[in-house]
C-alpha cells in the first residue's frame, strides 16, 4: 500500500504540475501576475513567495491551482505578500488577468489542457521506445465466431472499423470493448487486396460483453521516425478512447458509477502494480508510466469541456468576448463559475462515495 501511495503520488502530481505548469508559463508570456501556483489541495505544506508569485505545496496530492491577479475581473491582493502591491496600481511583477487582451487570455486558459496533451506524448515516447508498439494484424481466429464467418484469417491488418481510420491493436480492442451488439463493418488488407466485411459481435455470458472472435497485435520495434509517428498515434488512441467514453456516458451507454477519482485511480493503480510486478520493475515502471499518459489525456480533455469552473467553460465566456467585441460582465460570469465550482464539488463527493463503495463491496 505504501508503494501505491507513492506511485499515485507520483503519477498524479507529475499530470497536474504539468497542467498548472502550461497556465503558469503562457500566463508569464503574455505579462499576467501569477499571484500562487500551487499543486495539491487542503492545508498548506511548504509555501514561499518568489517574483510576486507564492507557491505552495498541500498536503492532499489530488489537484492544483494557478491563480491570477484580476481573474474574473477581481483584483486580489495576498496579504502574506504586503511588499507586493496591487498590479492594478503596480505592474512590476505583470499585469492583471484581465487586462491582457482576449487573446492571450484564451492562450492562457487553453495551455493547461495542451501541456497535458505534451506530457503525453513525451511519456509515450518512453513507452513506445522501450515497448515498441502493437498493430492491429490478426493473430487468431476464434471458431464460431463472427470474424470466422465474415471470412477474416490471421495475418490481416485491419484498417478500418466503423468507418474509422485504426493505427493501432487498442483502437480496434475498444471499438469491440464498447460494442453493444450492433453491426461492425471491418475494413483489412490482405496482402496487397482490400477487404470489407460486416460483422454482428456475439455476446459473451460468462464476460458479459460482444466479441468479434479474434485476437489481433503484432508487435513492432520503433526507433527513427516511427517513435515519433507511433508516439502521436499512442496519444492519438487516447484521444479517441476518452472522447467515445463521454459521448457514451452523455448517451447512456455508461453512468456515473463508471467514472472514477482519486480513490479509484489509486484502487487501479494498486490492482495493475499487482498484475504486472511479476513480470519485473522495468514492466511496473512502463505501466505506470502508461497510465499516466491515460490520466493525462483525461484530464487535458475533460478540463476543455464547455462548463463552467472548468477551462472549457472559460474558454467559452472568452470566445463569447470575441463574437460580441466586448467581455460578459464579470460578477455574472464569476457567479456562473461558482455555480459551477459548487456542482464539481458535488460530483467529486459522489465520485468519492461510489470509490468507496466499490472497495467494501468487493
Amino acid at each position: 500500500m505504501v508503494v501505491t501511495i507513492i506511485v499515485f503520488i507520483l503519477v498524479f502530481g507529475v499530470v497536474v504540475i504539468s497542467h498548472e505548469l502550461g497556465h503558469f508559463l503562457i500566463a508569464k508570456l503574455n505579462g499576467i501576475r501569477v499571484l500562487e501556483f500551487a499543486i495539491g489541495m487542503g492545508p498548506s505544506i511548504v509555501k514561499f513567495t518568489k517574483g510576486g508569485t507564492q507557491y505552495v505545496l498541500k498536503l492532499l496530492p489530488i489537484g492544483g491551482a494557478c491563480m491570477f491577479e484580476g481573474e474574473d475581473g477581481v483584483y486580489e491582493k495576498k496579504e502574506e505578500d504586503a511588499q507586493v502591491k496591487s498590479p492594478a496600481k503596480d505592474e512590476t511583477y505583470g499585469k492583471a488577468f484581465n487586462e491582457v487582451n482576449v487573446w492571450a487570455r484564451i492562450a492562457t486558459v487553453f495551455a493547461g489542457p495542451f501541456f497535458n496533451i505534451i506530457l503525453a506524448f513525451l511519456l509515450s515516447l518512453i513507452v513506445v521506445g522501450f515497448s515498441g508498439e502493437i498493430l492491429p494484424v490478426v493473430h487468431s481466429i476464434t471458431e464460431g465466431y463472427p470474424a470466422q464467418e465474415a471470412g477474416l484469417l490471421p495475418g490481416d491488418v485491419i484498417t478500418h472499423v466503423d468507418g474509422e481510420r485504426v493505427f493501432l491493436q487498442g483502437e480496434v480492442t475498444i471499438a469491440s470493448a464498447m460494442n453493444k451488439g450492433e453491426p461492425m463493418e471491418i475494413v483489412y488488407r490482405r496482402g496487397n487486396e482490400k477487404h470489407t466485411a460486416t460483422v454482428l459481435p456475439k455476446f459473451s455470458d460468462e464476460d458479459n460483453r460482444y466479441y468479434i472472435g479474434f485476437t489481433i497485435g503484432e508487435t513492432i520495434e520503433c526507433k527513427g521516425f516511427d517513435l515519433i509517428k507511433y508516439s502521436v498515434l499512442e496519444v492519438r488512441y487516447w484521444l479517441k478512447a476518452t472522447v467515445k467514453s463521454l459521448i457514451m456516458l452523455v448517451q447512456g451507454k455508461l453512468s456515473a458509477n463508471d467514472l472514477s477519482g482519486p480513490v479509484g485511480i489509486a484502487v487501479t493503480i494498486d490492482e495493475t502494480i499487482d498484475t504486472v510486478k511479476p513480470y519485473g520493475i522495468s514492466s511496473v515502471v512502463l505501466t505506470m508510466i502508461n497510465f499516466a499518459v491515460l490520466l493525462s489525456v483525461n484530464l487535458g480533455v475533460m478540463n476543455l469541456l464547455p462548463l463552467p469552473a472548468l477551462d472549457g467553460g472559460r474558454l467559452l465566456f472568452m470566445l463569447v468576448e470575441v463574437v460580441r467585441g466586448k467581455p460578459v460582465p464579470p460578477e455574472k460570469e464569476g457567479v456562473v463559475h461558482f455555480v459551477g465550482f459548487v456542482l464539481l464539488m458535488m460530483l467529486m463527493v459522489f465520485v468519492l462515495y461510489n470509490d468507496i463503495a466499490r472497495i467494501f463491496a468487493k
